[in-house]
């Protein structure tokens, strides 16, 4: 491709739940476009939503400056769907977006964020824009990357309270159950609970039965061990009208007699500053990103495999989930050490 085709307009969105890591992708792309490519950069505001309404801002290199450390993103995000009908209606939202497109001048388009960002992005890349993906969320679950940025600094956030949780149940001689964000993925369940020493790890991947829980908990206290952490990621399985860490713990109390406390830890898990390896990994793929850019590699997601920088066609991406696999190594080491997973005396 000569230097004369390569595009010189691009704008950077982010989409769906934010994380930390955002504005260090954000920054990645924009700088290398602007220095080593000589492109144009424009941030489209809260997400697809920005696209359809046509909200975009000129990034000049000194606006990228210091945004490095931030959590949350400057550009600001939204969970808007364009391909899904509301009540019914199809209020014609991706022609809005191609139009908006052509209007802006855009050679290219970045979205940042996780399965449902690129499950759209794929469907625009089929419309013929230019679009590029980069994988975020804390849940680690982007189908086709080793790792997403934003999961890191979940983990230390998550362990931080797996550890601080450990000294209570020790006084009190306690169970302590502690939620971990994940609807379909136990990845940050697994991790956090891993290193900050629970004793049973509930995830959705791994069908548990609160018997073996009860009976892992009844023979610590068997065995002199006074206390046991429970880490449970929210998408295991339980009534739907109450948090899935206080269904295990009601039922461990029952059934054991125990006392037993809960702690929802939520949407602290997604703010503040990332982590150093996420402001690395974001920069990474944000500066892969504008090569890839430069280069005319479109209709693709920016991805790491086995830590060296790839892409995948955005197609195989959308609508799939990277879930945690029975025979994972860390689950099989962790069993060896005599943690569980709820499944052990059926």
């Amino acid at each position: 491709m000569s230097n004369s085709a390569k595009p010189k307009r691009i704008g950077i969105l982010t989409a769906g739940g934010d994380c930390p890591g955002l504005n260090a992708a954000i920054r990645g792309v924009g700088k290398t476009a602007i220095v080593e490519y000589g492109m144009e950069v424009y941030g489209i505001r809260a997400g697809y939503t920005g696209l359809i309404n046509g909200d975009i801002i000129e990034l000049k290199e000194s606006q990228l400056s210091g945004i490095l450390t931030l959590g949350g993103t400057i550009l600001g995000t939204s969970r808007e769907k364009p391909y899904k009908m509301e009540n019914g209606k199809d209020l014609h939202k991706p022609e809005k977006i191609k139009k908006n497109y052509k209007k802006m001048g855009l050679d290219a388009v970045v979205c940042i964020g996780g399965n449902g960002t690129m499950k759209t992005a794929a469907l625009l890349a089929k419309e013929g824009m230019n679009v590029i993906g980069i994988p975020k969320t804390i849940d680690n679950d982007v189908w086709g990357t080793d790792v997403t940025f934003g999961f890191d600094s979940a983990v230390q956030i998550a362990t931080d309270a797996i550890d601080r949780l450990h000294t209570t149940a020790n006084s009190h001689q306690r169970v302590m159950i502690i939620e971990i964000m994940g609807h379909n993925a136990g990845w940050l369940a697994l991790y956090s609970g891993l290193a900050g020493g629970g004793d049973i790890i509930l995830i959705p991947e791994l069908e548990y039965n609160i018997r073996s829980v009860c009976k892992k908990i009844e023979n610590r206290y068997e065995d002199n061990k006074p206390y046991s952490i429970v880490v449970v990621a929210e998408g295991i399985e339980h009534p739907k009208n109450r948090s899935a860490a206080s269904h295990i713990a009601e039922a461990i109390q029952t059934y054991t007699g125990i006392e037993t406390r809960e702690t929802v830890l939520g949407y602290i898990q997604r703010g503040g500053s990332p982590t150093p390896m996420d402001r690395i990994l974001a920069t990474r793929y944000g500066a892969y990103t504008a090569q890839c850019i430069a280069e005319g590699c479109f209709g693709t997601m920016v991805a790491v495999k086995d830590n060296a920088l790839t892409t995948v066609g955005l197609e195989e991406v959308g609508g799939k989930l990277r879930l945690i696999e029975p025979d994972n190594g860390l689950i099989m080491k962790a069993r060896k050490m005599g943690v569980s997973f709820g499944d052990e005396f059926l």
